[in-house]
C-alpha cells in the first residue's frame, strides 16, 4: 500500500475495452507527515478521488485489476481508499 495524493486526471480519449469508463488519475506517494516521496504514479481510480485527496493506492496487479471488477485487466496500480485521517501511536493528523 502507498500513501499519496492525488494531483490531477489524465484524459485518455482511447483506452483499452478493460478500462472503459474508468478515470486515470496521477498521485504522488506521500509520508505520513505529507511530505512528497518519490515520483509520481498513475493510477486508475476506484473510489471517486479527487485532485487533492490523500488516498491509498495497491501496485499489486490483481488486486488493481480487481478495483474496476476486471481480475487480470492490464493495471499496475489502483487507488483503492480515501484516508480521512493519520493516527499515530499518540498524536493524529488531520488535514
Amino acid at each position: 500500500m502507498i500513501l499519496a495524493r492525488v494531483l490531477g486526471p489524465i484524459v485518455a480519449t482511447q483506452k483499452h475495452s478493460s478500462h472503459a469508463g474508468t478515470k486515470i488519475l496521477t498521485v504522488q506517494p506521500i509520508d505520513c507527515e505529507g511530505r512528497d516521496q518519490g515520483e509520481t504514479l498513475i493510477a486508475i481510480d476506484g473510489v471517486d478521488a479527487g485532485p487533492g485527496d490523500r488516498v491509498l493506492v495497491t501496485q499489486d496487479g490483481w488486486s488493481a485489476s480487481w478495483t474496476i471488477r476486471h481480475p487480470g485487466a492490464a493495471i499496475d496500480a489502483a487507488i483503492i481508499g480515501v484516508v480521512d485521517a493519520i493516527e499515530l501511536f499518540d498524536r493524529a493528523i488531520a488535514d
